[in-house]
């Protein structure tokens, strides 16, 4: 009787065990697809940039006028202020998106030739460059920010300045989770 329940419980075992496995192998299997337009729809990236965006905005206030112009840069790796990636650049993009989006006049940097561009970085300002990239595009502000990487999160400052002084209008302060999307964005695999 011994030997029944001892093979009876054995047996209970292995086919849980082999039913787990075949749940951690459709779990790793789907881990491993492509995101769906569902998953993509509502990532928080985007929204993270936008709503960072709108808090500038929101903070300038009166400071900023409608009527005039303004200026992004691509974020700067905070590491090495003459570095970026397509992290950087695509928060540029989004930020200036939502400020467009707010009704303010964005200049387009890419179509631009008195800006500093490194290729594969994008348009980076240095502190010395932007009164005069300003002054050229009649920009009343100039959004700049910087990144930094840690091992789970990469923080973003952003600025909006005024150039003629290099006062600071607004600032905002957030973060990211480093996951894979963010990773790839970083040049991190």
């Amino acid at each position: 009787m011994m030997k029944k329940i001892a093979l009876a419980v054995g047996c209970g075992l292995v086919l849980s065990a082999c039913s787990n496995m075949n749940l951690l192998n459709n779990q790793s299997a789907s881990s491993s697809t492509a995101l769906s337009w569902k998953d993509a729809e509502t990532n928080e990236f985007i929204p993270t940039n936008q709503k960072a965006a709108a808090a500038l905005i929101a903070a300038a206030g009166p400071a900023l006028d409608k009527s005039r112009p303004l200026i992004v840069a691509t974020l700067a790796n905070i590491n090495a202020l003459e570095e970026s990636s397509p992290f950087g650049r695509i928060v540029a993009e989004q930020v200036s998106g939502q400020f467009s989006r707010s009704g303010y006049q964005m200049v387009e940097m890419k179509f631009r030739d008195k800006v500093f561009i490194k290729q594969n970085v994008g348009e980076l300002l240095l502190t010395r460059e932007i009164k005069e990239v300003a002054s050229n595009h009649s920009a009343q502000a100039v959004i700049v920010g910087t990144y930094a990487e840690s091992e789970k999160l990469v923080f973003v400052n952003l600025k909006l300045i005024r150039p003629g002084d290099n006062i600071v209008l607004s600032t905002y302060d957030y973060a990211v989770p480093m996951d894979r999307t963010v990773k790839s964005l970083l040049g991190r695999r």
